[in-house]
């Protein structure tokens, strides 16, 4: 669209007719010319759902057509990985994976996210059912947790949420709607998904560190206090608070991204926060002038560590 000199719009494609019936069209046939436009259009989905924009029948079928023929294999990591981090600070990110599901792109190149459909949860838990509803779900949760909160990484909170359940999608047969074991199980695709599109090293860290401690949090009150150190130094929540406190968004967004519980409380937070606080108390430097050295010093700071958080198990108000 354009205006002339004399105010006329210049509209050959009807783009006007477009914006006030909010869709977003392509307009041309070489829009098959880059595959990267498949990404680019689910990402701009993701930006104006929240307005009520959709994506034309024929574009989407374009679009599907290229996810198709093979020609997103061509993209380079780096370009897919710009757009994906783009996505997930749009103002619905979800709608971007489920655009790239739609067209058959997700399975092309998030494998191990597409995996998720059609995995069951047990329903008393999960009245949504499916995995990956579970995880956009998640995800969405995610972006009210993160999008006034400018002392996390959103991104990254976001990126985690995606990643938290893709054991899921090994579990064996037999033992379905039941994931037991899915938190370690998903390392590994986790790993393969960051190493094949070279996200950032923070990223993965945080992800990997979800997935496999997740449901910890969910159980925090049961934890005994030797388990709750060993969680805090997995984290290095000592040298960086900041990842462990997103790490907790990621677990609060995991039991509200559920149908049904999107107001839960969560009170495990508050508690898991104080522990921590009980153990941040304990003074290195103390240790060190009590007379310990070398590894007793690690040794002893840990024996206090435990204790303090024993003694706020002990404390902290039940009710």
């Amino acid at each position: 669209m354009a205006q002339s000199e004399d105010g006329e719009i210049i509209d050959p494609y009807g783009g006007k007719q477009d914006l006030e019936n909010r869709i977003l069209r392509h307009i041309s046939p070489a829009f098959s010319e880059d595959p990267l436009r498949v990404l680019r259009v689910a990402r701009f989905a993701a930006r104006y759902h929240s307005l009520g924009f959709k994506i034309a029948s024929e574009t989407l079928a374009l679009m599907t057509e290229l996810a198709l023929s093979g020609e997103l294999q061509h993209l380079t990591t780096e370009r897919i990985w710009l757009e994906t981090e783009k996505a997930l600070n749009e103002k619905n990110p979800e709608i971007y994976f489920e655009t790239l599901h739609k067209t058959g792109a997700l399975s092309v190149l998030f494998s191990e996210i597409d995996a998720l459909h059609g995995v069951p949860n047990p329903v008393k838990h999960h009245p949504e059912v499916d995995s990956f509803i579970h995880t956009m779900l998640v995800l969405k949760q995610t972006v009210h947790l993160t999008e006034n909160n400018h002392n996390l990484n959103k991104s990254a909170v976001r990126f985690a949420a995606i990643c938290h359940d893709l054991g899921k999608a090994l579990t064996p047969q037999n033992i379905l709607p039941h994931h037991y074991g899915h938190e370690q199980a998903g390392i590994k695709p986790t790993r393969s998904l960051c190493k094949r599109l070279k996200v950032p090293s923070y990223f993965q860290e945080l992800a990997e560190l979800t997935c496999e401690f997740h449901t910890h949090i969910h159980k925090a009150f049961e934890l005994r206090a030797e388990t709750v150190i060993t969680l805090f130094n997995r984290f290095d929540v000592w040298r960086k608070p900041q990842r462990f406190q997103e790490f907790l968004q990621v677990c609060l967004a995991d039991t509200r991204g559920r149908t049904g519980f999107e107001t839960k409380d969560y009170p495990q937070i508050d508690y898991i926060n104080q522990l921590l606080h009980s153990a941040n108390e304990v003074d290195v430097q103390q240790v060190i002038a009590d007379g310990f050295e070398k590894q007793a010093i690690k040794n002893e700071l840990t024996k206090r560590r435990i204790l303090a958080v024993k003694q706020t198990k002990t404390n902290y108000p039940t009710n």
